[in-house]
């Protein structure tokens, strides 16, 4: 690498530190929990350790700093944490620390400082930083309990109301598609069959492949957190402490607890994973298997409905019920989704039908045309 390269990698390297203490400096003179203000500080301090680093490796080549103070992004999310507070940038913050949290992964001047480990610290206690205190409720958490913000705790609900839509609309449009193409009632039911079974079985191998990989990335994160662990126990227990004042502990507390779960490496690997990175080991997630099987479940529940008429019915009857029964199940599970969009149920039920019912009559229209074509 030629000494141009270098200079511009350590100027680069100099403003972020630059940035990142000065957004921290302006945290601190933002908060007003005690705690975390102690906490930004001491991110501040080492951030601008670091930046005093980049410049002694820039002082033997006579070069400047380059830029001078923060940057415009910076000077902005710093405003706003005092206009607004420090929790109005915090996501903000934290996804940019997420983002930058390995660009000194592959310097070795930085690797021989032990500079990776610290922003990967500094990118967990973010996380932690931005999660809701475990001794009292934020004020989402509030507005949950009187009913004004119904999406938090809604996720398995939303998945089922959502797993059997999908069935039910797909499979609804399968089924007018090819009765528009005016075959038999039996070969409606059995394109409507295999079409539930086909759909189901790809959302379960999907849902499948999404947790197994979530398990498996959460896994990966765990193996590092061990390493670092392994490597680094002071920083880790230092990591900690900060942890626990951010949530709410006094300095001395904060390490006496940290000084007790590091003295257990199962139990502070096992805290590490919850308290930086959110994880629980036991689970990692859930089982992709239940998972799977839960999503089949989901979109053939959805799927039946439009087939169920082809079983007892002539195909021209047996088109109206199926139309009627799904239009009865789309306002259900558009009534359904009231309970974490919010909405009316018969404004959510309504929208349900028109979209599904328009989505029918568009592979109607198609079936017709191909039919038409093929009798032609």
């Amino acid at each position: 690498m030629s000494d141009a390269d270098r200079i511009h990698r350590y100027r680069a390297n100099l403003r972020g530190e630059v940035d990142s203490a000065t957004l921290y400096r302006a945290l601190a003179e933002a908060e007003n929990n005690p705690q975390l203000k102690d906490v930004y500080r001491r991110l501040a301090a080492v951030e601008e350790a670091h930046a005093e680093f980049w410049r002694s490796r820039l002082k033997p080549f006579g070069a400047g700093a380059g830029r001078r103070g923060a940057g415009w992004r910076t000077r902005a999310l710093a405003w706003l944490a005092r206009r607004f507070g420090p929790e109005f940038v915090l996501p903000m913050i934290n996804t940019l620390e997420r983002s930058g949290s390995a660009q000194y992964d592959k310097q070795p001047e930085a690797v021989a400082a032990g500079m990776p480990a610290d922003e990967r610290s500094h990118s967990r206690i973010l996380q932690a930083v931005a999660r809701p205190v475990h001794g009292g409720l934020s004020g989402g958490g509030i507005a949950r309990l009187e009913g004004r913000h119904r999406s938090g705790g809604s996720n398995a609900l939303r998945a089922a109301v959502l797993g059997a839509n999908d069935g039910l609309v797909s499979n609804l449009s399968l089924v007018m598609g090819v009765a528009g193409a005016n075959l038999s009632g039996r070969a409606v039911l059995v394109t409507g069959l295999a079409g539930l079974v086909a759909g189901a079985c790809s959302m379960a191998m999907g849902e499948w492949l999404s947790v197994n990989s979530a398990r498996e990335a959460f896994q990966a994160q765990i193996d590092v957190e061990a390493q670092e662990l392994h490597e680094f126990p002071e920083e880790e227990k230092q990591e900690l402490a900060l942890i626990y004042q951010a949530k709410g502990l006094s300095e001395a507390q904060a390490t006496l607890l940290a000084d007790r779960i590091i003295a257990n490496k199962d139990t502070a690997l096992d805290t590490l994973a919850r308290e930086e990175l959110g994880i629980n080991p036991e689970d990692l997630g859930g089982s992709a298997w239940a998972a799977g099987a839960t999503s089949f479940l989901l979109f053939a529940l959805g799927a039946i409905f439009p087939v169920i008429p082809y079983f007892f019915l002539d195909a021209d009857t047996a088109l109206a019920a199926s139309l009627g029964l799904s239009g009865l199940a789309m306002f259900a599970i558009g009534a359904g989704t009231t309970l974490f969009t919010g909405r009316g149920m018969l404004y959510s039920g309504m929208r349900q039908l028109l979209i599904g019912f328009a989505a029918a009559a568009v592979t109607y229209g198609i079936g017709r045309l191909i039919g038409a074509s093929l009798i032609g």
